[in-house]
This record gives C-alpha cells, structure tokens and sequence, in this order.
C-alpha cells in the first residue's frame, strides 16, 4: 500500500513538472530570423548594368530639377535693331523727297512732300523722315544704330532738316535744307546740301 502510494504521489509529481516546464512561444523577430533563410534560399536577382547615355536629358527622360524660366525671359541680345523712331518715307531718301509746298497758317507749320511715286505726304515739325543711315561702332562686337533726320523748322520758303548722333554729344548736329524752288535757288547759286542755317 505504501509503495502503491509512493508510485501514485511520483507519477502525479512528473506531471506537474511537465506541465510548468513547457517553453513560451519565440517572438516574432526571432520567427522573421528563422524564415529569413528559406526565403534567401532562392537565387538573388541580377545586378543591373546602367551606361551614362541614361543620365542625359532627352525627349523621352527629361530632368524633373531642369527650370524652364529662362524660355520666359526677353533676350535682349537678339533683338532687331529696327527703326528706333517712327520714321515717315523710310524707304526713300532724302534726295529722292521733293517739297511742294508750305502752310503757315495756325499753331502747326505743315510741309508737303512728293514721293519717286508722285504721293504726297504732309509733315510737321519733329517729324522723322527718309531713309536711316546705319552707323556701326564698337570693332567687331560692337552694335549698330541708326540716324535719321528730323524736321527741325518749318520756314517760309524751305524745310530744315537737323540729325544728332547720340553717340558723339559733342558734335553740333548735321543740317539740311529742303528748298520750296530748288531750281530758283540753284539758278541764284544757293546751296541745297549741308549747310549751316542761319535762324
């Protein structure tokens, strides 16, 4: 009996002790570690070859970082170097202009003049008229700008003409005279070219 007792308290003793002794669960990280290996079993993927044509901009792989604002800017270097005023008969030039007559009458002195083609066009004082003469300074790389003449006064008799150089301040401007009978003045041995002009 005291050995059956025994055998009964030894076998009741190992299942208790079985009981407390099993392990926890592994964590996750520790279950991630084990299923890293099956997972890197397979073979690795091939490493990718890249040539530097691939880093230039093209139509078909643009620069997301490229700035588009200089398309927007006005490039002054490449400008037409146009009429800088409005010019009247600027296709033709001066000598090619014949004046046919003079109103004094009122605040605003006019002047007719007759076109190669016969047409007539009425100017004014500060009037820009005829063809521009182009005038280059600055060696190789420098610029062009243009003169022109402008009607300075408007008398009984002739039309004077005046043309400033912007880039020579210091030189008195040129001066020209159109006459109403050029051929009154030629005969009388007037001078219709440059000339200076008495006020």
């Amino acid at each position: 009996m005291r050995a059956l007792l025994s055998s009964i308290a030894f076998v009741v003793a190992c299942g208790t002790s079985a009981s407390t002794t099993t392990a926890p669960p592994p964590p996750a990280t520790a279950r991630a570690a084990q299923a890293a290996p099956s997972a890197s079993a397979g073979p690795l993927p091939d490493k990718i070859e890249h040539v530097e044509n691939e880093f230039t901009e093209s139509d078909r792989s643009r620069d997301p970082f490229r700035s588009f604002a200089s398309m927007f800017v006005e490039d002054k270097s490449k400008q037409h170097t146009g009429p800088q005023v409005q010019v009247l008969l600027g296709q033709y030039s001066i000598d090619e202009l014949k004046l046919v007559g003079i109103s004094l009458g009122g605040d605003y002195p006019r002047a007719m003049l007759v076109d190669p083609t016969t047409k007539g066009w009425v100017v004014k004082k500060g009037d820009y008229i005829g063809r521009p003469d182009t005038v280059h300074v600055g060696g190789t790389n420098g610029t062009d700008y243009q003169l022109n003449w402008r009607i300075d006064r408007i008398r009984d008799g002739d039309v004077v003409l005046t043309r400033e150089d912007p880039a020579q301040p210091m030189v008195p401007p040129a001066t020209r005279v159109l006459p109403l009978h050029p051929e009154a003045d030629q005969s009388n041995g007037a001078l219709t070219g440059m000339t200076s002009v008495p006020n």
